[in-house]
């Protein structure tokens, strides 16, 4: 996926932030695993949304690169934790913080970063802006964290629906999209009203985001995603495309999804299978539909914003990709 120049530098200005980040020296085990997991990379999506959010208002991206700091360490206390949760032992190719080091260090390095978070949000701010960033932050903290226990609920319940699905995916991923534009907003002190569209345009492209992710995992093209191909209908994972086969398949279809969503064998079988009923129900075009009609609430959303359309255009260009990418 080829990002936009504007996204890069933003990046490329989170990076460099990242690594002048100064850590206490003591005690080690808490500060060296922040460090550690900060330095893996990843796409710094994120903060790099706070900085077009205020700059859609006017306002320099870079005089917000403490707030993007916050979101982005914020993100990664949410990764450190989640890891803990999934028992998963590798974060971007590399050993998971509670694989390095331990659990009770993962724990505690990851309180560590959720105050870092709140110290980088109002740093240079202060009276009612401080507040409202307060505000905003923690009802997209708070979100976050009921959108990781229904995901954590669903994996043993069996009335998950597709609308409780995507209720599920708009906390746990895309209001944290949607968030990160309205620090951004609020940074750069902009309407209410405002704050509200640039909201709800990152809220309605991470749901979009996500259902292609959903649409990738059996579609994409491995050489593309280095991933192999049904990841999740091995894991039996309830995504859009399982969870709207169950509620849909009936008959012949029905046993056959049954028989297959049984087999415990990690068999390529089981996904070649799935994935030809998936295509035999119309899932894939469904996939894309639904991301597609999610995307165009969220630009929807953006043209109501009253601002020139050169202030949109690093949004713009970065929702077309995201939508648009193939991996």
């Amino acid at each position: 996926m080829k990002l936009p120049k504007k996204v890069l530098e933003h990046i490329e200005l989170v990076e460099k932030s990242l690594k002048e980040k100064e850590y206490r020296s003591e005690p080690k085990g808490l500060y060296e695993p922040i460090s550690y997991l900060l330095n893996l990379g990843g796409k710094r999506i994120r903060p790099a949304l706070v900085m077009l959010g205020a700059e859609v208002f006017g306002k320099p991206g870079s005089d917000c690169v403490e707030q993007a700091l916050a979101v982005e360490v914020f993100h990664n206390f949410t990764l450190m934790h989640d890891d803990i949760m999934d028992e998963a032992p590798l974060r971007r190719g590399q050993k998971t913080v509670h694989e390095k080091w331990n659990v009770n260090t993962a724990i505690l390095s990851g309180d560590a970063m959720l105050i870092q978070s709140y110290q980088h949000l109002i740093k240079n701010v202060s009276g009612e802006k401080a507040v409202k960033l307060m505000e905003v932050f923690n009802q997209t903290a708070l979100e976050v964290c009921e959108g990781q226990q229904f995901d954590m609920n669903f994996e043993s319940s069996d009335e998950v629906t597709v609308e409780k699905y995507l209720e599920m995916i708009r906390l746990k991923t895309a209001v944290l999209l949607g968030g990160a534009l309205k620090i951004g907003a609020v940074c750069a002190g902009a309407e209410i009203h405002e704050q509200k569209q640039l909201y709800t345009f990152g809220v309605e492209l991470g749901v979009s985001f996500q259902i292609l992710d959903d649409y990738l995992d059996v579609w994409g093209d491995p050489k593309l995603t280095g991933k192999r191909p049904g990841g999740d209908i091995l894991a039996n994972k309830k995504t859009f495309l399982l969870l709207t086969a169950m509620q849909d398949a009936s008959g012949s279809d029905r046993e056959l999804l049954e028989k297959w969503l049984n087999e415990k064998d990690q068999d390529s079988r089981k996904v070649e299978v799935i994935t030809e009923l998936f295509e035999k129900m119309g899932l894939d075009e469904k996939a894309k539909e639904l991301s597609r009609e999610y995307y165009q609430n969220a630009i929807g959303a953006l043209k109501k914003i009253d601002v020139p359309e050169t202030d949109k255009k690093g949004l713009l260009e970065l929702a077309k990709q995201l939508v648009e990418r193939n991996f």
